[in-house]
Formats: C-alpha cells, structure tokens, sequence
C-alpha cells in the first residue's frame, strides 16, 4: 500500500464536475483507491462518494492505493489533484 497527503485546490472543492473526472481517469487502474478524509475512507472511483465526502478548498487528504498498479494510481491522483482538476 502506497499514500499520501495532498491538498484540494479546487475554489468550489471537489463538486460534480473533477469529482466525476478524478472518479473516470481512477476507473482505469485495478488498485483500490481511497481518499481518507475527516476519518471517512471514501471510495475515489465513485462520484456519489467524493461528492458526498464535501471536500472543500483547503481540505487535506490521504491518497491511499492497494494493489498491483499503486504507485501508478497514486501518482495519478496526486497529478490530477494537484493540478486542479481542470478548473
């Protein structure tokens, strides 16, 4: 298992739009991929889930990946993350 801690740079935090784009690009790999916020494992494959974890501008997180592609995935969502998700 692989992690770490990035920070939601997105003003709106992660609503509809990067949640479902983080959620699309994560789909690709076979690790499981979690966002640990607030003490919640939120599933970062799942728009409902991102979307219901309310994570604002601002919010520290945890990547956590498991699985035979981790560091891919992880270095993936710390990409897509730290880069705003396109906003």
């Amino acid at each position: 298992m692989v992690s770490k801690s990035v920070v939601i740079k997105n003003e709106q935090g992660l609503h509809m739009r990067p949640a479902g784009l983080l959620a699309k690009e994560l789909k690709s790999f076979d690790s499981d991929i979690n966002l640990i916020f607030n003490g919640k494992k939120i599933n970062a494959k799942s728009v409902m889930n991102i979307i219901a974890g309310c994570m604002k501008c601002g919010s520290e997180i945890v990547i956590e990946c498991e699985g035979d592609d981790e560091q891919a995935a992880l270095d993936k969502a710390v990409e897509l993350i730290e880069s705003g998700l396109g906003e």
